[in-house]
């Protein structure tokens, strides 16, 4: 096939676009979110917002790109791709947030039949699960004004809805919700505020939207291996919905998925440290 038969194409697939950094130990960011896109069925295009210098046992080096490079990036994918669904992940600068607000207008040439406005799922990465501060002097300030207007989804943990509210960390499911509910003040059609870090057997997380508040909880896994969990997360949503499912249950499926993977990953050694998800089947392993 070349050019010559393209007036004969007309199938579509589903397109989801992650706005991320890259990580390059490959657990988490954007490449933990098109490991997901692809394991869904979705197809996934990329925007680079950092380079980061990192392995299983930390973050060494973060480099931000020009503002107008993210932005570039952006108009590129939005004027060719029907883009259903946009996860946003890092974003570091108050500079590269004005420049991730560019998709608020897009103008797709090639959306044919689907002309709306991508679905967005903002999962606020602040910090690194080292510990590492991912974001600089204005970042909050510039996420409240500029993009949480714009979000239909919004995923923080409970350490990052506490910083977007500027107020203490929840300690239980009451307090989550009530979060849930500022934020929801702030701008986004909904907030999955993700309760990982509460005490208890159970791991829970609440969809907070208009309409109320919904459950999901699960068994919690023993295992160390849980680097890129919110990169997944986040992206399996933003699949789910590029695929049509409604958001309560992409949210659930997205759960499964997520569950799933970090089974298959429960046992597996890579790097010297706490090891990622594994989001598509694991082969028998190979002996070395």
């Amino acid at each position: 096939m070349d050019r010559r038969d393209a007036g004969g194409v007309t199938e579509r697939i589903a397109v989801a676009l992650t706005i991320a950094g890259s990580d390059s130990g490959g657990g988490a960011g954007i490449q933990a979110d098109l490991r997901t896109f692809a394991a869904l069925g979705v197809y996934g295009a990329s925007v680079v917002t950092a380079l980061t210098a990192q392995n299983t046992q930390g973050v060494r080096a973060i480099h931000y790109p020009p503002p107008a490079i993210v932005a570039a990036q952006i108009e590129a994918v939005l004027e060719d791709f029907a883009v259903a669904a946009i996860k946003i992940g890092m974003l570091g600068t108050a500079g590269i947030v004005g420049a991730a607000v560019a998709f608020r207008s897009p103008s797709p040439r090639g959306c044919g039949e689907w002309p709306q406005k991508p679905f967005i799922v903002y999962d606020p990465v602040m910090a690194a699960s080292s510990g590492r501060t991912l974001s600089g002097a204005g970042f909050v300030e510039a996420v409240r004004r500029e993009l949480l207007p714009l979000v239909d989804c919004l995923t923080p943990n409970l350490a990052e809805a506490a910083a977007l509210l500027d107020e203490k960390v929840a300690q239980s499911e009451a307090e989550m919700a009530r979060q849930g509910t500022a934020l929801l003040q702030l701008g986004p059609r909904a907030a999955l505020v993700k309760g990982g870090h509460l005490a208890g057997e159970e791991a829970v997380d609440l969809l907070v939207t208009a309409a109320g508040v919904r459950r999901y909880a699960a068994p919690r896994i023993a295992t160390a291996n849980l680097h890129g969990t919110g990169c997944t997360l986040s992206s399996a949503i933003a699949a789910n919905i590029a695929l049509g499912i409604a958001l309560p249950e992409a949210v659930a499926a997205a759960k499964t998925f997520v569950r799933d993977a970090i089974e298959r990953g429960r046992t597996i050694v890579l790097g010297n440290g706490p090891g990622p998800l594994i989001q598509i089947e694991a082969r028998p392993p190979r002996r070395f």
